[in-house]
């Protein structure tokens, strides 16, 4: 039997040489990091390959069969990368989806207030769903 079952975040970290920049990104309190080669190098306790420093591509946002341990490393984390600059040694990162900045004074709201409930009515008259009418089949 082929396992089918997807690998987990932690699946596709473990060994990877990168996790340290994984943790990093996962652990900041910010949207926004910009940051230079130098502190990419002290997070992950090693230099940062020639490419990096040479190439554009090596920065390129990549999640896909062809994915580098670098790419994949800041893309689980849920970050992206821009404005690299390879003669200033400089590139940001930014979080895909932006943290809800909330202070003391704003409440916290319930979903419920968030979108509230509506009343559509009554089912209308008549109205039969069944498992076979959901699912297409007559459920065994």
């Amino acid at each position: 039997m082929v396992d089918t079952a997807k690998p987990t975040t932690e699946d596709l970290m473990s060994g990877n040489e990168y996790a340290p920049l994984y943790e990093h990104l996962l652990h900041l309190e910010t949207d926004e990091w910009l940051t230079t080669f130098e502190e990419i190098e002290a997070v992950l306790g090693f230099a940062l390959p020639s490419a990096a420093r040479t190439d554009l591509v090596w920065w390129f946002n990549r999640v896909d069969t062809h994915s580098t341990s670098h790419a994949l490393a800041w893309s689980l984390a849920g970050w992206v990368t821009f404005d690299f600059d390879i003669e200033l040694e400089t590139v940001g990162f930014k979080r895909e989806f932006p943290i809800l900045e909330t202070d003391e004074t704003t409440p916290r709201r319930s979903i419920t207030e968030q979108w509230t409930p509506h009343d559509f009515g009554p089912w209308p008259e008549g109205l039969v769903i069944d498992r076979e009418f959901i699912y297409g089949d007559d459920g065994n």
